[in-house]
């Protein structure tokens, strides 16, 4: 990822690089070179393509740009109905890309959005269709109002006529010679000014209380649509409410209706089974590919550094020689459990097989493995258990145990493992494990807490075994560890795993026991609670195609790793 500025724009900040995104949930993550310029976001399908015309491109201006909560490489770019979700490599990565983007996000009010604010509620749907009293009330108000303004014209002129009489015997009065007697000059009428005094006095007083009534008249009108300003305000402010919330359940079926990398599992879940089915197929053939290429890889790094030891890969010794001893009761809480789970499953692993046993039913048939399960849901939940027999050349039960219980080789067998925590050593023999399983779309991420006991069985029930080795899982409780409190859903698990080592050593043939002469019998029980909602048909086909390919991936990992080392009982 490089960045960079433009030197004929204003020290505008320029970024480009490879980023994951979210295409669709057949083809999930996929990597895409992603280009900012002139607040315009582009991506295309590499960087050599890119001088070939981009494949999408959002403006940033009126963009929202937020951060996921769980994931911590994750950011998502949304302009209204078009989302992109993208991940950066790293937490440093995502950090940095936010902040150049939200450099060109601007909080900008288009001139659309003012002109109607500037509108207020009367010219709202609802200010137009007003209630048949508040019509009429207006009508009377302007009907009086015009009457006290007619009244006012009439006061007007009389009262322009009685300050003209008034002009004139003023004036009369100015040129007369005798104060004592009121002589008419040049043919002026003399004028009764008592009489002109009362009815310009009577004329002011009813211009006064017309003009009274008027301001109480536009005190009135000015109540009412005060009034009728509160009641469109109030309105105004349910409407917004509604519509927030109409918005709020678009947004849900919108994020419905468009699958991105969120769209989870569920009893409300819009994907079709089909569909959920294609997913997690994709999913998990898309693991098994890495998991190939990761083997791979470390075949080659060992061909490059050939070791000189012929000792089995891990540090083991000690705990080697400790299982070889007799197992000893040890003083925790969860012994009691560890053996009777363990008597109980090895018992259940005994038992025969077949329709007319118990309800099992022959699922997968190749050649020396078989697999049976039965139907079985607890809480609309499958939790099927699932039985198979296998027989593996030229190794020891030993040795299959050995791999299936030591953490260390874990994620080299176990193709959806994410993480795999030891958080408690029990005994020599015993750990418990805290597992988080990588997420397989449009499932949601699981997480398993259990614990292991791997011990030698020393009954000789196993007729004509030379050995017999148990390695047996049952989840369990830690307070530490609480189920469901993160972004994984708690599954739950019981598995044993029983191993019997056969020797078909020819009584001609003298010399040590070789691989050749060996044969192991394994029987894998196990019945697992998923935790949480998933399609029945959708798991049961999951289970189907996926067991048979992990009893052979495990059986011929085993194998690999144990062909050029000695033997172990």
């Amino acid at each position: 990822m490089s960045s960079g500025e433009d030197s004929d724009s204003d020290n505008t900040p320029e970024l480009r690089g490879y980023l994951s995104k979210w295409t669709n949930y057949i083809h999930g993550w996929q990597p895409r070179y992603v280009v900012l310029k002139d607040g315009t976001l582009s991506y295309y399908k590499s960087e050599s393509d890119s001088d070939y015309g981009c494949r999408g491109a959002i403006g940033l201006h009126k963009a929202t740009i937020t951060s996921h909560e769980f994931d911590e490489n994750r950011f998502d770019i949304a302009v209204n109905n078009c989302v992109w979700y993208l991940r950066a490599e790293t937490p440093e990565d995502k950090i940095h890309w936010i902040e150049v983007l939200q450099s060109y996000k601007t909080e900008s009010s288009t001139p659309e959005n003012v002109s109607l604010r500037r509108h207020g509620s009367t010219l709202s749907i609802e200010s137009n269709n007003l209630s048949t009293e508040s019509t009429n009330s207006l009508k009377r108000t302007q009907r009086n109002l015009r009457e006290k303004i007619n009244e006012i014209e009439t006061f007007k002129d009389i009262l322009y006529g009685q300050i003209e009489n008034l002009q004139k015997y003023f004036d009369a009065c100015a040129t007369m010679e005798n104060n004592d007697k009121i002589i008419p000059q040049n043919g002026i009428k003399p004028v009764d000014f008592k009489g002109e005094s009362i009815t310009f006095k009577a004329t002011t007083s009813g211009v006064m209380i017309t003009l009274q009534h008027c301001l109480d008249i536009i005190t009135q009108k000015e109540e009412l649509w005060k009034q009728k300003l509160d009641k469109e305000i109030e309105k105004r402010k349910r409407v917004e409410e509604l519509c927030k919330k109409f918005k709020d359940e678009l947004e849900k079926i919108k994020n419905s209706s468009y699958p991105g990398p969120d769209l989870e599992e569920g009893p409300h879940s819009t994907i079709l089974e089909d569909e959920f089915f294609d997913a997690l197929e994709t999913g998990l053939d898309k693991i098994e590919e890495d998991r190939q290429l990761r083997v791979k890889l470390k075949f080659q790094t060992q061909q490059s550094h050939t070791s000189t030891s012929s000792s089995l890969p891990g540090d083991n010794t000690e705990l080697l020689e400790e299982l070889n001893k007799e197992s000893k009761p040890v003083d925790h809480p969860l012994w009691p459990e560890i053996n009777r789970i363990c008597e109980e499953q090895l018992h259940y692993a005994r038992e025969g097989v077949g329709e007319s046993t118990n309800g099992w039913q022959l699922f997968a048939d190749e050649g020396e493995m078989k697999m049976y399960k039965r139907e079985e849901e607890v809480n609309g939940m499958v939790v099927d258990p699932l039985k198979a027999c296998h027989m593996v050349k030229g190794v020891t039960a030993k040795e299959m145990c050995h791999f299936f219980f030591f953490p260390e080789y874990r994620h080299d067998w176990e193709t959806t493992l994410e993480e795999c925590t030891v958080i408690e050593r029990v005994s020599t023999d015993t750990l418990i494990f805290l597992q988080t399983h990588k997420r397989v779309w449009p499932a949601s991420q699981r997480d398993a807490l259990f614990w292991s006991h791997m011990t030698k069985i020393t009954d000789k029930k196993d007729e004509g075994a030379y050995d017999t080795w148990i390695v047996c899982n049952n989840s369990t409780e830690h307070p530490n560890y609480p189920a469901n409190t993160g972004k994984c859903i708690r599954l739950f698990l019981t598995v044993i795993l029983v191993c019997n080592t056969y020797v078909n050593k020819d009584k001609n043939k003298s010399g040590p026991i070789t691989r050749d002469d060996l044969t192991c019998k394994i029987t894998y029980c196990s019945v697992v609670n998923p935790g949480g909602w998933a399609p029945a048909t959708v798991l049961r086909a999951v289970y189907k195609r996926e067991y048979p390919k992990f009893l052979k991936r495990y059986t011929q990992y085993v194998i690999e790793q144990c062909k050029d080392n000695p033997i172990m009982f």
